[in-house]
């Protein structure tokens, strides 16, 4: 064999183990994210207030 031919498959077996790991790394990094929230969250209603009770006459 060539020692040409022995050095690009050498860079092209690197090559192609390094794409494998950067792969993987991305692969499993994009399965731990945090899911990102589409919508921004509404803001809560404030609670009703209750109209004054007119005083009872006995």
């Amino acid at each position: 064999m060539n020692m040409t031919l022995a050095i690009i498959m050498l860079v092209c077996m690197w090559l192609s183990v390094a794409v494998a790991m950067l792969w993987g790394v991305l692969r499993i990094a994009r399965r731990h994210a945090q899911p990102v929230a589409q919508t921004q969250p509404r803001p809560q209603p404030a609670p009703a207030r209750r109209a004054p009770r007119a005083a009872a006459a006995h």
